[in-house]
């Protein structure tokens, strides 16, 4: 049966439009809600940890395609669920975070990439991190005041959780009153002190617990950490008492007074003062140390009486976790680095070639159905034909599958062993199997295209439905179902033939399923449409490489979309100042200006833009006047120490300025690093006023 993942899963997640991805996540985001709270908040899941870790992944995988989209009831913005009714209710002085996922070195390098960035630290700075197994158990937080335990909350939400404090006081492990140990004399149990941690239940204790249950009558549970949670949230305390619960402490919450700088000095403490330590934690210095210390505990997992689903990293450092603050619902000074995917076996019965909506051929593999950790799959993307021809993937194979991170389907090998000898090799078509118009691929890329654009059925509907998008046109009451038949009756063709609609509103009334009020509030949304912002313009062209970011950029930089078109077909030459004033602008390398050109250098691209400038009045955004470098084109250079580069540009465009990432005689200001190398010379050769940071943030506050 095919499970709720694999039925939502698109077969490329950057080929879904804004509507489908807006209805992507509506769905995701009542759906994860309702197995949180069959999960968190009765202990009852309906589907597997992959299941539901397969929904979140795709819910944050689109969102990483589609930021605009987020949901302010996202379940990347959540954590666990409400706190039950049955039990009373705790604010947590300190919010209780999910944990991001890593699912490889490169996820572990990326990890600490950022940490060294966000922190901007000095090559000598060593950062330390303890790593330490993830138990799959239920998260308590346990207040302690003057030594004695009065208080314990479950996560709940991460904001509220439940009060179980009566059944808490039932778990051996737990001390009630804390021990002021000869180890911790130095450090004296603070008045107030917030320990975290996991209530478990052993595999041995779970395996008896459901013989007791089956012997009962009762329903068994699916699993430790289900037997755990449902054991400690239950209305009679005698029946915790009874279950044979465990703990592990593993992070502070609010101490009223500092213990420890570190991390692991903080687990010391807390094994001195009578709580248990998982005893496979360990120091790390670097990458290397960390998948060391993850294949070390890996490797001892099936012989562990618990449950782990991974190693967690953390900075070790509490002013440097302070520093790295959050991100949405998790820590940036965290990670759950999650164990391998399970890998399967099964038939490839087909390639299918997909057409996006810039033209891209995608193949996408057909298999014969196997459930792989948990989820059953029938599809999975091959990529790009590179990807095919480097292992030699071919119709009829018996290919091996895994879910990268437990979620994305992917080919991993071929079982040439199994192969028939007479086995085609695939041929990639040259040609769009759409509208047949010969399919390029330029120089350097690895992604083949349909030159057809508008003329081709897959991509004019694509395209049409990109540009009424939310975050293009935000033409609402025009979905996919209506474009079809728009296109279908031959009402629009181009993106110009919408704002000609309101013309047919009578006929549009008399559609099945419209009626006269959605007739009419389809038109006054294509009429509100006709003064909207630039940007969404350019956006909603469907340019190659133009995503909400670059439109803002382009808008802000040309102030019309004819400016725009005629900036890039004057800048065809690389050597003319229109070209080289077209790469200045920040973000903007010699690809993505190649693509403007390319796309403004089309006649078909050209007669459809004078048209539609016939229908509609793009506004150009707003320029703050009142700064000191509104309308200034600014380049920074070398490090800087009090922000990092990221922040320092969005500061000066939210101030009107142009950051640009090369120096030209059109450039204001430089803002020079301790360490700026070859664009403040040039920047000195010149003339330009060059600013040290100090300087800058002064000059801008002034």
């Amino acid at each position: 049966m095919m499970n709720e993942a694999e039925r939502l899963w698109p077969d490329d997640i950057s080929l879904l439009d804004e509507d489908a991805a807006a209805k992507l996540l509506k769905e995701l985001a009542t759906l994860i809600a309702y197995h949180d709270t069959r999960y968190h908040g009765e202990d009852n899941p309906e589907i597997s940890d992959a299941d539901y870790d397969a929904l979140t992944r795709l819910n944050q995988d689109v969102e990483t395609h589609f930021p605009a989209l987020i949901r302010k009831d996202s379940p990347s913005l959540q954590v666990g669920t409400a706190p039950s009714s049955a039990f009373g209710k705790i604010t947590h002085n300190q919010p209780m975070l999910s944990l991001s996922k890593a699912f490889d070195k490169s996820d572990i390098d990326d990890f600490v990439d950022r940490i060294s960035r966000f922190l901007v630290l000095a090559s000598s700075d060593t950062i330390t991190f303890t790593a330490e197994p993830k138990i799959d158990g239920l998260s308590i937080s346990l207040r302690y005041e003057k030594g004695q335990l009065i208080e314990a909350a479950t996560r709940g939400d991460g904001n509220v959780g439940e009060d179980v404090t009566a059944n808490v006081m039932q778990i051996k492990d737990i001390p009630h009153q804390l021990i002021q140990s000869n180890m911790s004399a130095s450090h004296v149990i603070p008045d107030v002190l917030e320990v975290r941690g996991e209530i478990y239940m052993t595999k041995a204790d779970f395996q008896s617990l459901n013989n007791r249950q089956t012997d009962a009558g009762l329903n068994v549970f699916a699993n430790p950490r289900n037997a755990a949670a449902g054991s400690l949230r239950q209305k009679d305390a005698s029946i915790t008492a009874a279950r044979p619960l465990h703990f592990f402490a593993y992070a502070p919450g609010l101490i009223s007074a500092p213990v420890s700088a570190t991390h692991h000095g903080f687990l010391t403490l807390l094994s001195a003062w009578g709580f248990i330590v998982n005893p496979l934690t360990r120091l790390c210095h670097n990458t290397d140390e960390l998948i060391g210390s993850w294949q070390e505990i890996s490797a001892t997992r099936a012989r562990l009486n618990y449950d782990i689903d991974g190693v967690v990293y953390k900075v070790d450092r509490y002013d440097w976790q302070q520093r790295l603050g959050q991100v949405s619902r998790s820590p940036r000074w965290a990670i759950a680095h999650k164990f391998p995917a399970e890998q399967v076996e099964t038939k490839l019965l087909d390639i299918d070639i997909q057409v996006g909506r810039t033209g891209a051929l995608t193949p996408v593999a057909r298999l014969e159905p196997v459930v792989v950790g948990g989820v059953t799959v029938s599809n999975a993307t091959l990529h790009n034909e590179d990807e095919l021809r480097r292992k030699d993937i071919r119709i009829g194979d018996n290919v091996i599958l895994q879910r990268a991170g437990d979620v994305i389907p992917q080919i991993v090998r071929v079982n040439k062993a199994k192969r028939e000898t007479d086995t085609p090799v695939f041929i990639f078509p040259e040609n769009c199997p759409i509208c047949q118009h010969p399919a390029i691929r330029p120089d350097g890329e690895v992604v083949r295209r349909c030159t057809g654009g508008f003329s081709c059925e897959a991509q004019r509907l694509e395209r049409l439905k990109h540009f009424v998008s939310r975050n293009a046109m935000d033409i609402d009451g025009l979905g996919e179902r209506q474009i079809e038949i728009f296109i279908e009756k031959g009402w629009i063709e181009t993106v110009a033939d919408i704002f000609r609609l309101p013309d047919r509103q009578i006929e549009i009334a008399n559609l099945e399923r419209m009626g006269a009020k959605s007739a009419n509030n389809l038109v006054f949304s294509i009429n509100a449409a006709r003064k909207n912002e630039l940007p969404r313009v350019i956006f909603g062209l469907g340019i190659r490489q133009i995503g909400q970011a670059t439109a803002r950029l382009l808008a802000q930089h040309y102030q019309s979309l004819d400016g725009l078109m005629k900036a890039c077909h004057n800048a065809k030459g690389q050597k003319s100042d229109t070209y080289a004033d077209l790469v200045a602008i920040d973000q903007i390398g010699a690809s993505v200006a190649e693509d403007l050109i390319r796309f403004f250098g089309d006649e078909a691209n050209i007669a459809m833009i004078e048209d539609l400038l016939g229908e509609i009045q793009p506004l150009a955004p707003f320029n703050p006047k009142n700064s000191v470098i509104s309308g200034k084109t600014v380049v920074f250079t070398g490090k800087l120490t009090t922000m990092s580069r990221t922040e320092a540009k969005g500061q000066a465009e939210r101030l009107g300025a142009r950051v640009s990432g090369s120096v030209s005689a059109k450039t204001d200001f430089v803002i020079a690093g301790p360490d700026a190398g070859s664009k403040a010379r040039k920047a000195a050769e010149i003339g330009i006023k060059i600013l040290s940071e100090d300087e800058w943030r002064s000059f801008i506050n002034s």
